[in-house]
């Protein structure tokens, strides 16, 4: 899932690791997230979305997702 964390952390001028400690889960957490590799929980997101100010629908840009998921979606189920 795309998420707007490296972007945001990297504005703030954030490691990742103090990324990780502020919102409770390990550097390696938020390297997965940031690779795409790893989809944050609701509380991870809620947790992400408060540190940077912003919506959990924005962090997760979630009409993007929603077009890319309803689009695959769509392939197979013409």
């Amino acid at each position: 899932m795309k998420t707007r964390v490296r972007e945001l952390r990297t504005a703030a001028k954030l490691t990742q690791q103090k990324l990780a400690d502020l919102v409770h889960v390990s550097s390696r957490t938020i390297i997965s997230i940031e690779m795409e590799q790893y989809s944050p929980s609701l509380m991870l997101a809620y947790r992400l979305a408060q540190v940077f100010g912003v919506t959990v629908e924005d962090l997760c840009c979630l009409a993007e997702n929603k077009a890319r998921e309803d689009q695959a979606y769509a392939e197979k189920h013409p």
